[in-house]
């Protein structure tokens, strides 16, 4: 079925749990088994999901990337447990203006126990800890795409790193329920809030018909002074995660800060050169 694709493993899906209310986006946890000894994974790194194309129409294989959010690995056993956290996703055709399905986030929302998934990878995750523990972290997010900050945020707080740097976290959703990582449910990021170097600033939508975009770009405008500070150090690695809508928010923030879109850009341009600059982007 997926001849013309490399090493896609075969994992089973053994929990899918909703983590948001029936008000709102349905966004899941799920997690799947491999067992292959070939398959090795740490948290932060992305699989790729792979669904089979309408072969009525010749499709090829559809192939999404999720983050992992956490690994169980079980050293007396072959197999590994990993999960990843899911959005139940649709998109308008620019054409005919139709709502459709999104393929793969839709397939594994419906996805239940016991059923075979394939996926590709693992694959680096291009959110790494700088060397420096005097490194300032700027991490921009919306939706799901808060899941690889939750792991490099723990990673750098559970490792016994003595981190120095600053860790700031701005996340912008479309309601109370979308702040994932921000309520009870997954005992999270609010464990690192006593943390001298962590702040996360969140923002909801204000108008009904607004999204998690419009809430990113309170959540930074708010704070804009503290972030452009960060961006001024020579220290200080952004990181970008979500929708392509994350990127668009940050940049109309900045472009008014910085005072043109052009020198926006020319300073975006020289953080890329220099390294400071990682985004994990998807439409």
């Amino acid at each position: 079925m997926f001849n013309d694709l490399d090493a896609v493993v075969e994992a089973v899906l053994v929990e899918s749990t909703r983590i948001t209310s029936q008000e709102t986006d349905e966004v899941r946890e799920i997690s799947m088994v491999v067992d292959d000894p070939a398959f090795r994974a740490i948290a932060g790194q992305t699989i790729g999901i792979v669904v089979e194309g309408d072969k009525a129409f010749g499709s090829r294989p559809h192939i999404r990337r999720y983050s992992i959010t956490n690994v169980d690995s079980r050293p007396l056993e072959e197999d590994v447990e990993i999960s990843i956290l899911v959005r139940r996703c649709f998109y308008i055709d620019e054409f005919n203006g139709e709502l459709y399905p999104g393929i793969a986030s839709n397939f594994l929302c419906d996805a239940q126990p016991g059923q075979k998934i394939h996926l590709t990878g693992p694959y680096k995750s291009i959110f790494r800890i700088p060397a420096s523990t005097d490194a300032n972290l700027l991490m921009i997010g919306t939706g799901t795409g808060i899941a690889p900050f939750r792991t490099l945020i723990q990673r750098i707080y559970q490792e016994g790193i003595d981190w120095r740097g600053q860790v700031r976290l701005f996340y912008g959703a479309h309601n109370g329920m979308d702040l994932l990582y921000m309520n009870d449910h997954n005992s999270d990021l609010a464990n690192y809030f006593d943390e001298e170097t962590f702040k996360a600033f969140n923002a909801l939508s204000e108008r009904p018909l607004s999204d998690e975009k419009d809430a990113l770009e309170q959540s930074i405008s708010t704070h804009i002074d503290e972030a452009w500070e960060l961006l001024g150090q020579p220290d200080t690695y952004v990181y970008l995660a979500g929708l392509q809508k994350t990127a668009e928010a940050t940049d109309k923030v900045m472009a008014e800060k910085a005072g043109s879109e052009q020198a926006w850009s020319d300073l975006k341009k020289e953080l890329l050169k220099q390294g400071r600059w990682s985004e994990f982007l998807y439409s």
